[in-house]
């Protein structure tokens, strides 16, 4: 998971403002955690303290209501109300799942706790389907799937002719069915998780959040190195450190 937050740092001073500079500074000052990482942690807790996931995701987005990038208008109306989900097919489904990639063996196990994280905002179909493709290719790349493993899942959930229906560089897609795709294209396409990321957020579009989900891919594939998760632990505040710092101890580096 920790990848999926460099991704998301890495890319967060570029949402609004993207870049085609390949050789952008990796974790510049003026990069910090947006709403992706909060929500990758608020998940990460749900599993590692067995709390429901919506309760998790509530605590942790009314506990940093004001995040870089800011939350949707659709969750932040979420995060303060009774209500139930909302339908939605967004991004924010799979690009806060990775924890459940990591926690769970089974992939039937993977899919539904990949689903469960998503339902209490993104139930639509597509937001279930993103979630759970997402968890289920890092499952699959921590047991060493190869880039044929991985082209056979985006074509099983998304049809064979995925690639010509990829967002264009540049452009904001914040759908599950615009970015899972790009996301493990992205990936296919990569020689190593620096390589990823930055591929991701050169990208364009929602670059913090294709970023999370390439980085949250690239680390079940590559790792991530200790020097890099340093320096990105430093960016995040006490109380999420210690989430991702237990969460690693129990299911990444045991």
């Amino acid at each position: 998971m920790i990848g999926a937050i460099i991704g998301d740092i890495a890319g967060s001073r570029f949402e609004f403002n993207n870049t085609s500079d390949y050789g952008f500074e990796l974790m510049h000052s003026s990069c910090d955690y947006t709403d992706d990482s909060i929500l990758t942690v608020a998940v990460a807790d749900a599993v590692l303290t067995g709390d429901g996931y919506g309760d998790c995701l509530r605590r942790w987005a009314r506990r940093y209501p004001n995040p870089m990038g800011a939350y949707g208008s659709s969750f932040s109306r979420w995060i303060w109300s009774d209500e139930p989900a909302y339908g939605s097919f967004g991004n924010g489904a799979a690009m806060r799942v990775s924890p459940v990639g990591w926690a769970y063996e089974e992939e039937s196990e993977v899919i539904r706790a990949a689903m469960r994280s998503a339902e209490p905002t993104h139930n639509h179909r597509e937001g279930l389907i993103g979630a759970a493709v997402i968890a289920l290719a890092i499952r699959r790349l921590r047991h060493g799937a190869t880039n044929d493993d991985i082209r056979a899942l985006v074509r099983a959930a998304y049809g064979t002719d995925y690639p010509s229906r990829l967002p264009r560089p540049g452009v904001f897609d914040v759908t599950c069915q615009g970015c899972v795709p790009l996301a493990l294209h992205l990936l296919i396409e990569s020689t190593s998780f620096e390589d990823a990321v930055r591929r991701a957020v050169v990208y364009g579009g929602d670059s913090d959040t294709v970023g999370n989900m390439v980085g949250g891919l690239a680390e079940a594939r590559y790792g991530v190195s200790a020097g890099l998760v340093a320096t990105a632990m430093t960016y995040l505040p006490d109380d999420m450190r210690a989430v991702v710092e237990a969460f690693r101890a129990k299911y990444v580096t045991a």
